[in-house]
């Protein structure tokens, strides 16, 4: 069974809160306990001999803020960074990571019962990415773990 799991069948009767928010034309979903902060798109300095889901990095406050392309990390075309685009910071272990996304859309809160398994049919990646899907008005919104989307060497965590 993959660490995926246990948060999908937790069942769980107390809420969560999750951010939704575009990228390209769908929607994905992170709990909001992980995001430190939301910013407006900053363009980001080139790191050489990155991986191609790393746009660069910025000065966040005089700390060095990886920014990862999430469009590029989940298998879709690069966003074309705009002032539209937003940067959610998030924790990732003992990491600090910026994700641009296209747009925040809302705040859900849901109960663990209403967040679905992914089908047995999703690709390896989006197994790998994808934790749950909720059904909401009427469109299916991706629930993201973010601890995988982060490569785990890079992550941080305590060995």
């Amino acid at each position: 069974m993959t660490q995926l799991a246990p948060l999908v069948e937790q069942k769980s009767s107390t809420p969560r809160e999750l951010i939704a928010f575009a990228v390209g034309e769908q929607e994905f979903c992170i709990d909001v306990m992980s995001v430190r902060e939301i910013r407006g798109w900053t363009p980001a300095t080139v790191l050489p001999h990155s991986q191609s889901f790393v746009r660069g990095v910025i000065n966040l406050r005089g700390a060095v803020l990886p920014i990862m392309d999430l469009a590029v990390r989940l298998g879709f075309p690069p966003a074309e960074a705009m002032g539209r685009h937003v940067i959610i910071v998030v924790q990732v272990g003992s990491q600090v990571v910026g994700l641009l996304v296209d747009a925040v859309s809302d705040i859900l809160t849901v109960s663990d019962a209403e967040i679905l398994p992914p089908p047995d049919v999703a690709s390896d990646m989006a197994k790998r990415f994808v934790c749950g899907l909720l059904a909401m008005e009427g469109r299916m919104i991706s629930l993201l773990s973010v601890d995988n989307v982060l490569p785990e060497q890079d992550r941080g965590d305590p060995q």
